[in-house]
């Protein structure tokens, strides 16, 4: 998956996509300038928010009140002294878990932590890294027979699941015997642990788990990939540990990365019962040889085991239940889509033995209530507005409370909603976002929140009718605020040339005289379902400062990135960047037109999504003088399959959409000034797009572009090299800044 590099954009106190938030009074006397080098201090916008959370009896909010912390009863505003925590600590069971260590297997145990309220937190061990002297080593084989990785505890604490060179194996903590699940392991073959492009795209960044236990752990789900499809890429390290010194030769890395329209690698899924070693093939014969393994769970019982499976352009989804003792599926539920589906989210499942199942199928993620075997009983929410999560479900109350859109995408609310689909009502009204934490009932909820325009605040809600029965505080003003000034954030809304309303917002240049035109800033990620402006307070000083150095800041979701729903993100199915670009263009016209912005002088900047962006629109558009593209994919034939078959189908498929979404192509179309940075090391987004860019533009004779490749880095930067990367980018900047314009 594409991600925004903030550090290497020049932001490092926030996320690519985050603005500065706040219109605050000017102190007595004139704010001082910022200059580049406060960007890389810590300095403070804003004051201490109020510490409120619910107390250990489940019915008191544990606060700060003139000073004092105190123990609020919500429904009478009585306070009293906190009461003692030891009570809340006594008797709770340590937690084993299991830990590699120096290539072995430890079982130790986290003892529970109690906060200062008595409540017991998620208990972590001192050192995870380290064994505590309760542990106990379980292997003493080091990495002789292979490095060990992915240790799983099953939940009865009596076996573990880990991979050893890439097969499966399985410990009984009992016996300390080992049985080798699969033998066959190898480079081309992976049993119970994930390829580069199954944890990249499927299961989560960094997660390489393949296999997952039944919840009474007799039984062993796992996912075995075969890469041998699968072409390699090479990575190479031209800076390796001691250089010059000590080595003098490159290093390389070879990975299987499959691209659009190559082979993708073959999933199978078995079952083992380490009781009797017996095995379970389970049988996909029905699905496409190339058929995507999205999902793994199993039911309560552990008597199905529940496999999400998709296509391999990903326009359909099948939830399907797999008899443990044949191996057997049987489809439950089967989603598709005109464009895609997302892969879903794991049920939710009640105590009578049904569930709870979220969908886009409408165009807006909803919630259903379904029984085993795919019988749909009810559907519990609809509308042209979206479900984002479950909170919490009240079965014998037959009711819900869960995230949603209903007051607008840039937001963040909580709402509570019967299984019939009535009575539906917002808990956390007014503008801004909302993290909402209810009490043991439901009766009450501690809501903290923010906006554009206000910093945070915390209040006690009425749980019945969202109605504040108690203002807990909010921030104060920072040292930073009052000693620089800060720079309001507008939230606004751009109509779009057909009218599609894009939520947006801006800061405004300070000191600018009346119809003076400043240079606008436009930071930007703009991928799929990924919305650059919330309705949140956040702070930047990058931000601030260009705002005092003259720039208006921009920031506009558009409409495929605007959180609002399935039917809004589908615009950009088949051809990413062109509908993107005619939405950006747009609000830069706006901006321009309403707000004081220079047409000849728009800068566009981003990384990964946001890099493709930035070059997208300096080689397909006219509207802007510097693109600073960082990491960006080039040309979607050069990414990975899972990712830009889901919205570009294959090439062989989508060719015309292909090349209207490259930049390489239109190299020679560049217009204004291009600068191009990349981490040498990238093994998402490889550096190869950035070279094949380069050899378009010199072939064309284009001559308005730079390059800064970044030694030892990734798809982030080393951080010792992120500051070469922000002042790099804040020196371009400086340049629109004269009306000379020059590169």
């Amino acid at each position: 998956m594409l991600m925004p590099n903030p550090r290497a954009a020049g932001r490092p106190s926030s996320r690519l996509f985050v603005l500065p938030l706040l219109l605050m009074p000017l102190a007595a006397q004139a704010p001082a300038s910022l200059t580049f080098a406060d960007v890389g201090k810590p300095l403070v916008w804003q004051g201490r928010t109020p510490t409120a959370r619910w107390a250990a009896d489940g019915k008191s909010v544990e606060c700060e009140l003139d000073g004092k912390t105190v123990w609020l009863d919500p429904a009478t505003g009585a306070t009293r002294e906190p009461e003692a925590a030891a009570a809340a600590k006594a008797g709770a069971p340590a937690a084993p878990f299991v830990m590699i260590h120096a290539d072995d297997l430890w079982l130790d145990v986290r003892e529970p932590v109690a906060a200062g309220d008595g409540r017991r937190r998620s208990p972590r061990p001192p050192r995870p890294d380290q064994p505590s002297d309760r542990a106990t080593r379980l292997t003493e084989d080091g990495a002789s027979n292979g490095k060990k990785i992915e240790a799983h505890l099953s939940r009865d604490g009596t076996q573990v699941a880990f991979v050893r060179g890439n097969n499966l194996c399985v410990l009984d903590v009992g016996t300390k015997q080992v049985f080798e699940v699969t033998k066959d392991g190898g480079p081309e073959r992976f049993h119970g642990a994930l390829d580069w492009v199954y944890q990249e795209e499927v299961y989560g960044r960094g997660d390489f788990r393949g296999h997952w236990w039944s919840p009474d752990g007799q039984r062993l789900a796992f996912l075995s990939l075969d890469e041998a499809p699968v072409r390699d890429f090479t990575i190479v390290d031209h800076v390796p540990e001691g250089f010059l010194d000590q080595e003098r030769v490159v290093h390389t890395e070879v990975t299987n990365y499959p691209k659009a329209g190559d082979a993708n690698p073959f999933a199978s899924v078995a079952i083992v019962r380490p009781a009797d070693r017996s095995t379970v093939a389970v049988d996909l014969s029905a699905f496409p040889p190339d058929v995507l393994v999205v999902r793994v769970d199993w039911t309560p019982d552990g008597q199905h085991l529940l496999l999400t499976l998709q296509d391999r352009i990903q326009t359909w989804a099948e939830l399907c239940a797999v008899d443990v003792a044949t191996g057997k599926p049987a489809r439950w539920i089967r989603e598709e889509s005109t464009t895609w589906v997302n892969r879903p989210d794991p049920l939710r499942w009640l105590a009578d033995g049904t569930f709870l199942w979220l969908s886009e199928r409408t165009g807006y993620q909803h919630v259903y209530h379904y029984a085993p075997g795919g019988t749909l009983l009810g559907t519990i929410t609809a509308g042209e507005w979206q479900v984002r999560s479950l909170v919490r479900v009240d079965e014998a109350g037959r009711r819900l409370w869960f995230e949603g859109t209903r007051d607008g995408a840039p937001g963040k609310h909580l709402y509570r909603i019967g299984f019939d689909g009535k009575g539906m009502v917002c808990l956390t009204p007014g503008a801004g976002t909302h993290d909402a934490e209810l009490d043991a009932d439901g009766s009450f909820l501690i809501d903290r929140h923010s906006a554009m325009d206000a910093r945070p605040a915390v209040c006690v809600r009425d749980g019945e009718t969202g109605n504040v029965v108690k203002e807990l505080g909010s921030a104060g003003e920072g040292e930073a605020a009052v000693k620089f000034g800060l720079v309001a954030r507008q939230r606004l809304s751009i109509p779009a040339r057909d009218g599609y309303p894009l939520d947006a917002c801006l800061m405004l240049p300070t000191g600018a005289a009346a119809g003076t035109k400043r240079p606008v800033f436009l930071p930007t990620y703009s991928g799929p379902d990924a919305p650059s402006v919330r309705d949140a307070w956040s702070v930047s000083t990058y931000h601030q400062l260009l705002c005092q150095q003259g720039f208006v800041v921009l920031q506009v979701n558009v409409r495929s990135a605007s959180g609002r729903g399935q039917a809004h993100t589908g615009t950009c199915y088949r051809q990413l960047g062109v509908q993107e670009l005619k939405d950006l263009e747009d609000a830069v016209d706006f901006v321009c037109a309403q707000h004081g912005g220079d047409p000849q002088r728009v800068a566009i900047a981003g990384w990964s999504y946001g890099g493709f962006m930035s070059a997208y629109a300096l080689t397909h558009s006219k509207k802007f003088a510097l693109g600073l593209a960082g990491a960006g994919v080039h040309d979607w034939r050069l990414y990975d399959t899972i990712y830009t078959e889901r919205y570009m189908r294959t090439p062989q498929e989508n060719a015309a959409g292909y090349d209207r979404s490259s930049v390489i192509k239109a190299a020679k179309d560049l217009h204004g000034h291009l600068v191009l940075l990349h981490g040498s090391m990238d093994d998402n987004v490889h550096l190869q797009n950035t070279m094949q860019l380069l050899y378009e533009l010199q072939r064309a004779n284009v001559q308005d572009f730079e390059l800064m490749v970044y030694p030892r880095s990734r798809h982030g930067l080393d951080p010792r090299l992120n500051r070469h990367s922000q002042e790099l980018q804040w020196r371009r900047l400086q340049q629109l800044l004269q009306p000379d314009l020059r590169w």
